[in-house]
C-alpha cells in the first residue's frame, strides 16, 4: 500500500507539472499569436499609411498607449475626411472611412482598449485613411489636368462617346467630332463585380493618373493595361507636350446594353465588347488631333505595341470596321 501511495503521489505530481507545462505551452502560444497578428497589422497600416502615429498604435503595449495612439490616429483621420468632402473621385471610399472611424471612436472611448484592438483598429483606420488621401491626391491631379488641357488652345472641346457630343466654338467644321450620337460615358468599377465582362470589381481596375470624363469619373483599366497605358502616355507626352487624351475606357454591362440599344449594330453585343474587359480605350473622334494620318494618331500606331497597344485589324482604315479612335492592350 506504501508503494501504492508512493507512485500515486508521484503521478499525481508529474501530472500537476505536465498540466503547468501545458499552460505555459498554451500561453506561450497565444503570445506567438498574438505578436503574429500585431506585426502584419503593423506591416498593413504602415504600407497603407508611413505615419509615426500609425506605427506608435501598432506597436502599443499597453492600454494607456494603445488608446492615445487610437485617439490621436482618429484625429487625423477625421481631418482628412473633412478635407475630402467634394475631393474624390469615389465617395464609398470616404464612407469606409467614416465607418472605420466610428469603429475607432467607440474604441477609443473604452477606458483603456486592449493593445490588441487597438492594433487591429489602427491598421484598418490607417489603411481607410491612406486609400482617402490618395484618392484625394488623383482627384487634385486629374482636376490639373482638365484645365491644362482646356488651356490647350490646340485642342477643341468635345468629342466622341464619351462627350458630350458639342462642337467647339470656332472649329472648322472638318475638325469636328465624328460622333453624331448620343453621349455615353465611361464607367467605374462594378461594385460586386464577378469579373466577367462589362462587370469587373474594383479590385481588377485602376485609374489611369491624369484625367477624368466630363462627369468627373475616372477612366479606369484593367491594373496591368492601366500601367502600360501610364508608360506610354509618358512617352506620348514627351513627344506632344501633352498627355494622351481619352474619351471612353472600361465599360460596364448596363452601359453596353444602353449604347447596343442607341446606335444599333455600330455597338458590340452587350458583354462582348473589348472594353467591358478592361482591356480597351478610345481617343476622342476628333479627326484633326487623331484622325487618319495625323501626327498623334501615327505615333501611337507606330510606338504603341512596344507597350502593349496596338490597333486590332477590324479597327485600321482598311479594316471591317474602321475606328481611328480605337486601341486595345494585348501584353
Amino acid at each position: 500500500m506504501a508503494v501504492v501511495a508512493v507512485v500515486g503521489g508521484g503521478a499525481g505530481a508529474w501530472a500537476h507539472v505536465d498540466h503547468q507545462e501545458r499552460e505555459r505551452a498554451e500561453q506561450a502560444a497565444l503570445v506567438r499569436v498574438d505578436d503574429a497578428v500585431g506585426s502584419r497589422d503593423a506591416d498593413v497600416a504602415l504600407w497603407g499609411a508611413s505615419d509615426a502615429t500609425v506605427g506608435r498604435a501598432v506597436t502599443a503595449t499597453t492600454r494607456a498607449e494603445a488608446g492615445a495612439a487610437l485617439a490621436a490616429l482618429a484625429e487625423q483621420a477625421r481631418a482628412t475626411l473633412a478635407a475630402s468632402e467634394g475631393k474624390v473621385a469615389d465617395d464609398a471610399t470616404r464612407q469606409a472611412l467614416a465607418a472605420v472611424l466610428a469603429e475607432a471612436d467607440a474604441a477609443a472611448a473604452t477606458p483603456g482598449p486592449s493593445a490588441a484592438t487597438a492594433r487591429r483598429v489602427a491598421a484598418t483606420l490607417g489603411a481607410a485613411h491612406a486609400t482617402v488621401a490618395q484618392a484625394q491626391v488623383e482627384w487634385q491631379q486629374a482636376q490639373d489636368a482638365a484645365a491644362a488641357r482646356a488651356a490647350r488652345p490646340t485642342t477643341p472641346s468635345g468629342g466622341g462617346t464619351g462627350s458630350s457630343g458639342g462642337t467647339a466654338t470656332g472649329t472648322p467644321p472638318s475638325c469636328r467630332t465624328t460622333y453624331d450620337g448620343p453621349p455615353f460615358y465611361t464607367s467605374p468599377a462594378t461594385d460586386g463585380g464577378d469579373g466577367s465582362n462589362g462587370k469587373l470589381p474594383p479590385s481588377a481596375l485602376t485609374a489611369v493618373s491624369w484625367d477624368v470624363d466630363p462627369r468627373g469619373t475616372p477612366y479606369y483599366l484593367r491594373n496591368d493595361a492601366a500601367a502600360a497605358l501610364e508608360r506610354l502616355n509618358g512617352a506620348f507626352r514627351a513627344r506632344f507636350g501633352h498627355d494622351l487624351d481619352l474619351d471612353l475606357t472600361y465599360r460596364d454591362y448596363a452601359t453596353q446594353v444602353a449604347m447596343r440599344e442607341a446606335l444599333g449594330t455600330i455597338a458590340a453585343v452587350p458583354g462582348t465588347s473589348s472594353h467591358g474587359t478592361g482591356l480597351a480605350m478610345d481617343v476622342p473622334e476628333l479627326p484633326c488631333e487623331y484622325g487618319w494620318g495625323t501626327p498623334q494618331r501615327d505615333w501611337l500606331v507606330a510606338n504603341g505595341p512596344s507597350y502593349g497597344w496596338v490597333v486590332p485589324s477590324w479597327a485600321r482604315q482598311n479594316g471591317s470596321n474602321p475606328e481611328y479612335w480605337h486601341f486595345e492592350y494585348r501584353g
